[in-house]
């Protein structure tokens, strides 16, 4: 699935989707999920219920996903949509939102809505997280990107200094 991200720095906080960036995407993709529907007329996957993808230490979880591919000499993936609680974990490090879409053609990582990023003690908060895998950019706005939300436009975070007796 390859839901990996680069290595962003913000405020001494890494969002360290740098455990993400060597992931590796050729790895073999398991699944489960309440159902699986092939729309293959439509060139696309549609996995619903409590649905879990792990590739190599990568799981991402939501409640519902939708994989568009082409199948013109071999099967290739397009795009993935995740909706519905998305969560992306690998050891440490956790990324969840209301929505994620990566564009493989364009290496585009989109998360949106209620977006929180977390390694150990170290959290951001925002609203949208676009990640850029051909630039290795991260960045992450107070802009909901998701209908009706309200947001303040702001990102928030906490982040641990070393050698500091608080959490």
């Amino acid at each position: 699935i390859g839901f990996v991200a680069t290595l962003a720095l913000f405020g001494g906080i890494q969002l360290n989707a740098q455990a993400f960036s060597g992931h590796n995407s050729n790895a073999p993709v398991s699944f489960d999920a309440g159902a699986i529907d092939v729309e293959d007329r439509q060139n696309r996957v549609v996995l619903a219920g409590n649905v879990v993808v792990t590739q190599a230490g990568l799981t991402v979880r939501s409640q519902r996903m939708l994989v568009n591919y082409a199948d013109e000499d071999s099967l290739s993936i397009s795009r993935i949509t995740a909706s519905g609680g998305v969560n992306v974990q690998r050891g440490n490090e956790r990324a969840s939102g209301d929505v994620a879409v990566y564009d493989l053609q364009r290496s585009l990582i989109t998360m949106a809505g209620n977006v929180t990023l977390s390694r150990g003690g170290d959290n951001l908060r925002g609203g949208r997280l676009t990640i850029d895998r051909n630039s290795g950019r991260a960045s992450v706005d107070g802009q909901a990107a998701t209908q009706g939300e309200s947001s303040d436009g702001r990102v928030r975070g906490t982040f641990s200094v070393a050698g500091s007796d608080e959490n």
